[in-house]
């Protein structure tokens, strides 16, 4: 038997019997993790506000021998929260859709469970308490996440240089297939030509340029998202179901 601890992201919740829920989280030491909270479900239980999606905090797990090599699931017990980024994030539509995204993306670069990913939960983490800020946009703020959680998994597409040649930019085609913009002479099929203005947007959210990025008109910014979409379908070989709620 084992007792360990870590804080985490509550990424989405199932209902399990009449009164618990199995609460997925990413982890900052255990990446993620799914997990059995008892109770949580009563009117009465003191620790279910804290295993709530969006939720930042430090959770107590309880496991069996054969819970540590994946057997079964641990059981969460006690829970203290960090941040209620969720306060915020639900009350507001364009944030609550844009958050839903978020937590979506970070469960899918994160597939095997019990692996270490900090680069995406400290991404995960920073994108929320911006969102709940309300420190920008939450369409530019979801694109720069998704931007940035694509490079720390070794997708990190070129806004300038060619992808596949690597001559210098700035270069006039996109193709997700060939890794961000290519040049003339690596043109592939199914490449399109999308404004310097989107690109540019782009470069800045991946950089965390935000006075560039606050300043960009609206037909550039509906632009470089649905560049972002098409490049994030690619690599993730499906599309996100959230992104469909997001308000563009």
């Amino acid at each position: 038997m084992s007792l360990f601890r870590d804080d985490g992201i509550v990424l989405r919740t199932q209902k399990l019997g009449e009164a618990d829920r199995i609460i997925t989280l990413l982890t900052r030491g255990h990446g993620r993790v799914r997990a059995v909270a008892r109770g949580v479900r009563r009117t009465k239980s003191k620790f279910g506000a804290g295993l709530e999606p969006f939720s930042h905090a430090d959770v107590q797990f309880f496991a069996r021998g054969s819970e540590l090599i994946g057997r079964s699931l641990p059981l969460c017990t006690q829970t203290q929260i960090i941040a209620p980024y969720g306060n915020t994030i639900v009350t507001d539509y364009a944030r609550y859709t844009a958050g839903t995204a978020m937590l979506e993306t970070a469960e899918r670069f994160t597939e095997n469970e019990g692996e270490p990913a900090v680069q995406q939960y400290l991404l995960l983490v920073g994108g929320l308490r911006t969102l709940s800020r309300g420190e920008h946009e939450p369409h530019l703020i979801l694109d720069a996440f998704l931007l940035r959680s694509l490079a720390v998994n070794g997708y990190a597409p070129s806004f300038d240089d060619c992808a596949k040649c690597g001559i210098h930019g700035p270069n006039r085609h996109f193709s997700v297939a060939a890794g961000g913009v290519i040049c003339g002479d690596c043109r592939v099929p199914g490449s399109v030509v999308p404004s310097s203005e989107a690109i540019a947007l782009l470069s800045a959210l991946l950089t965390g340029d935000w006075g560039h990025a606050d300043a960009c008109e609206a037909r550039h910014v509906r632009e470089g998202s649905g560049l972002v979409s098409a490049y994030l379908h690619w690599h993730l070989e499906r599309g996100l179901r959230s992104l469909r709620y997001v308000e563009k």
